[in-house]
């Protein structure tokens, strides 16, 4: 059987390149998204007529029956899930924290930290060898982000990716004896539409040129870190939190 992974977030940007290029590697994929359908059936048509199996599941990632559902379904679907892409997140207009709302921080952390709690939970359940599973991976996406904290612009969301780079650390270390491995890429500036939801569409340039590589980075290059993190290459690595950064 192929292996199974769950990629959240998996309509565009990075989760979309970690979809398709797993397909390539011989993965079945359910790619999950909140409201884009088409996009989401854009990338399973893709993998499809490659000679892949994918299918799309509408999932919000902070509501808690939604996730069980979409896990369920990739059980039935396609299989029980070996490995889990947890990628979905949000990002809001730049803004001080001054002038952030309780709103805007609820569902900040609702999406990007909650959501994450909830699929890494379900995706545990299936794999872990106490619970009779085979084992698996997990990899978080986190940012660089939460090594800079992004004053002026969203420091709201560099937290919540911090909290990503802490759970990430500890539940590696809660199931690693259980034969699940889990770690998180950190992006930087990479060319994807998460900028202009920010209202800023001219970030990636800007920033891009204070990187070492004097570029951003592209959704592949942090897709190939995944796949290489999901990977049997990746065997003795659990617990690390990789930058895609450029160097920045």
């Amino acid at each position: 059987m192929s292996p199974v992974l769950v990629v959240t977030g998996g309509s565009r940007g990075i989760g979309a390149a970690t979809a398709l290029l797993a397909a390539q590697r011989g993965y079945a994929v359910a790619v999950n998204y909140r409201k884009d359908g088409k996009a989401a059936g854009q990338v399973v048509e893709q993998i499809v007529q490659g000679g892949g199996r994918a299918i799309a599941l509408a999932a919000d990632v902070a509501v808690e029956k939604e996730v069980v559902a979409m896990f369920a379904e990739t059980d039935r679907l396609l299989g029980k899930v070996t490995a889990l892409a947890n990628n979905a997140g949000i990002v809001g207009l730049r803004s001080r924290v001054e002038d952030l709302s309780a709103e805007r921080i609820q569902r900040m952390l609702a999406v990007n930290v909650t959501g994450s709690f909830l699929c890494a939970r379900e995706a545990v359940r299936r794999m872990s060898k106490r619970n009779g599973g085979a084992g698996g991976a997990i990899v978080n996406v986190s940012s660089g982000a939460a090594r800079l904290g992004s004053p002026g612009d969203y420091v709201d969301y560099a937290a919540s990716k911090g909290a990503i780079d802490t759970f990430t650390l500890g539940l590696a270390r809660e199931v690693g004896g259980e034969g699940i491995r889990v770690n998180a890429v950190r992006p930087g500036v990479i060319r994807t539409e998460i900028h202009a939801a920010s209202g800023d569409p001219a970030r990636v340039e800007r920033i891009a040129a204070a990187t070492p590589l004097l570029r951003a980075g592209e959704a592949e290059e942090v897709a190939r870190t995944i796949l290489w993190l999901l990977s049997d290459e990746a065997s003795f690595v659990t617990g690390a939190i990789l930058d895609v950064t450029g160097g920045r």
